[in-house]
């Protein structure tokens, strides 16, 4: 409860046991990320497990967050690595052959989504290796030949982007959805949906969940995908700046730029946002972070990201642990200049915003300990985020689902599940548990908010203003 903005951790086989999780929770990390790009669903599911143990020894709430691989376009297999230099031309053909020299400076591949080729135009760029060769298409046809612009070693598999063209494919494949499957299965929060490009994306993933309600987060890291972005956004429940992709898709010097408009955008759309990808990169085998990557984490958090993914840092790093403490250290100082309260700064989105606009800035006026919020959908402490109060969100839920899922909000702690009943019981009852749990400052003030009827999604309708004597009257109150 020290920090506000929120530690996504990847989860692999440097950090999936018991021990290393529970390590990981102790540092700071609030919502784990399994990566579908690699493992089984055996291992994928004795992580899952690994989690609840975690959470249950440490007596703390995480989330779950499903990150679904979507369609890698990759180069196929090479007789050998080809040592490029600028000037050579490589052939891409649409029959599936294993690539081969040809002659000097001249290549033949193939690669595995060979319609793409039939999209392309002259003078057009294909990135190959993940984006560290770049070709230019000097033809186009049954074949098409780019020419080499910079030197680099390429090998079989490597990722291709085409920065320029609209592939326009479905970015959820017959793998990804036997995954969504598991995934509803196993009852995960979140699904990230990879190499999204326009909302139907997002409306074909969600009728994927059949009803389930897990959260969809959109990764942002195709052109397209940012010039669609508000239509995305309408149609998903957060989104991932995820940069690494993006980086090779939009110029370079634009990734900044793009990453605070997206944050911004999901701000006041009331929806969370990760910045992701290389964040700590240098602590999968150092000690101690670069000063960039420390200055890159403050600046994430000072845009307003609702949480910090670290990737290979936490899952085949020398010491996960030690990188989400940095983390956590990191956002903790960048909190004490952060730019809180934006009660005047965002416009209400229904009378339901108003209440709990309201309840922050009556909690950050009076200083109030904590804002107890009791949430049926999670919608209203996500809500309260969307203000940034200095004052804690304490929110309790009818449902484990939801406490889970908040765990990726901005200043959200999930407390614990409260059943349903009278709103006297119900502000007894949380008070008791923080009590239970040492949260709680007797001499208070605390602010409540509770709905009436109770347990129906967004009808928050109630503030209280809990002082000494209130919380002591709750606290004997028989339940």
């Amino acid at each position: 409860m020290d920090k506000k903005t929120k530690i996504l951790a990847t989860l692999g086989p440097k950090s999936d046991t018991v021990e290393i999780i529970e390590d990981l929770i102790k540092a700071g990390a609030n919502i784990f990320r399994l990566n579908f790009s690699h493992g089984s669903h055996e291992y994928h599911l004795q992580t899952l497990n690994n989690i609840k143990i975690a959470m249950k020894n440490t007596d703390t709430t995480v989330g779950v967050l499903q990150d679904i691989s979507g369609p890698k376009v990759r180069i196929g297999d090479l007789t050998e690595h080809f040592i490029l230099e600028i000037n050579d031309e490589i052939t891409f053909i649409k029959d599936e052959i294993v690539g081969y020299k040809k002659e000097d400076n001249k290549y033949i591949v193939s690669i595995n989504y060979p319609e793409l080729l039939q999209k392309v135009k002259i003078n057009e760029y294909i990135y190959l290796y993940d984006g560290t060769i770049r070709a230019k298409i000097i033809q186009v046809g049954n074949e098409i030949i780019a020419k080499i612009e910079n030197a680099g070693i390429l090998s079989s598999r490597k990722g291709i982007n085409f920065p320029n063209t609209v592939i326009d494919i479905n970015v959820i494949t017959k793998k990804d959805e036997i995954d969504i499957a598991w995934g509803i299965e196993n009852k995960v929060d979140y699904f990230a949906i990879s190499f999204v490009q326009n909302k139907e994306d997002m409306l074909h993933a969600r009728k994927l969940l059949n009803g389930y309600k897990g959260k969809l987060i959109a990764k942002i890291e195709k052109f397209d995908a940012v010039s669609n972005i508000d239509e995305i956004l309408e149609a998903s429940d957060g989104l991932m700046v995820a940069r690494g992709d993006l980086g090779i898709e939009v110029p370079y010097y634009e990734v900044p730029n793009i990453q605070k408009k997206l944050i911004k955008k999901a701000n006041e759309a009331s929806k969370p946002v990760i910045t992701a990808t290389q964040m700590l990169l240098s602590m999968t085998t150092n000690e101690r972070a670069t000063r960039a990557e420390i200055s890159d984490v403050a600046n994430a958090v000072l845009d307003g990201t609702d949480a910090v993914m670290l990737s290979e840092e936490s899952a085949i790093g020398t010491n996960p642990a030690n990188v989400v403490e940095t983390m956590s250290n990191i956002i903790r100082n960048t909190e004490k200049i952060y730019n809180y309260v934006k009660q005047y700064k965002m416009n209400y989105l229904d009378t339901s915003d108003v209440i709990q606009a309201t309840a922050t800035k009556l909690a950050d006026d009076i200083n109030a300990k904590g804002i107890l919020a009791l949430t049926s959908s999670g919608q209203s402490a996500i809500r309260m985020s969307r203000y940034r109060p200095k004052t804690p969100i304490l929110a309790f839920s009818h449902k484990k689902k939801v406490l889970s899922s908040l765990c990726l909000v901005w200043g959200v702690n999930a407390i614990a599940t409260v059943k349903e009943g009278h709103s006297s019981k119900m502000i007894g009852k949380m008070l008791k548990i923080l009590n239970e749990k040492n949260l709680l400052d007797k001499k208070g003030p605390y602010i409540v908010t509770v709905g009436y009827p109770a347990g129906v999604p967004g009808s928050t309708n109630i503030i209280k203003v809990l002082n000494q004597s209130e919380i002591l009257y709750y606290l004997n109150l028989k339940l």
